[in-house]
């Protein structure tokens, strides 16, 4: 499906090599094909909540909940949730911002999964994880990603915090 994903050079900033995927998503069969990928890794794991981080990821992140009957936990960017937040500052590639997460938003959820739709450095990932830590007693059995850039060291990062990944594609 790698074929399907659109590169979009020097977007949105100059050097970045921007993966589109909405050309992959935009036909049914392979979003369906993505959805159920990226669900297969986690079906026989105990996931109470499937957090996602904005706006992508979300695209996917419903519809794996929705798979694995688990609670759906939006991470969203500065004010966008209504109530009380915890929140992380964290850099990307091209920039910085901020992640937020409801203070109540983990509650009766233990085992959690992180959908993201591309892992590039690791920054937006690591926040989720750093949100995360701001509960107690909180597992997080692993992390999805339709695309991995394994050159910028994403991966790395997430599994010397002993997160398991699982992606679709490398570019």
């Amino acid at each position: 499906m790698k074929e399907y994903v659109r590169t979009i050079a020097d977007y949105p900033v100059k050097g970045i090599q921007f993966r589109d995927i909405t050309t992959l998503l935009q036909d049914a069969g392979h979003f369906k094909q993505v959805v159920d990928d990226m669900t297969t890794p986690w079906k026989n794991k105990k996931i109470d909540a499937v957090l996602s981080i904005e706006s992508r990821g979300f695209i996917m992140a419903g519809a794996i909940a929705y798979f694995l009957n688990a609670a759906f936990i939006p991470l969203r960017k500065p004010h966008k949730l209504p109530f009380e937040t915890y929140k992380v500052s964290y850099d990307l590639e091209y920039g910085s911002t901020e992640m937020h997460i409801h203070t109540d938003a983990l509650d009766g959820h233990d085992d959690l999964l992180i959908i993201d739709d591309l892992l590039a450095t690791g920054g937006t990932a690591l926040a989720a994880v750093e949100l995360i830590e701001n509960f107690e007693n909180k597992n997080i059995i692993g992390a999805g990603f339709i695309i991995n850039l394994p050159d910028l060291n994403g991966d790395k990062k997430l599994k010397d915090k002993g997160i398991n990944i699982h992606s679709l594609m490398e570019f």
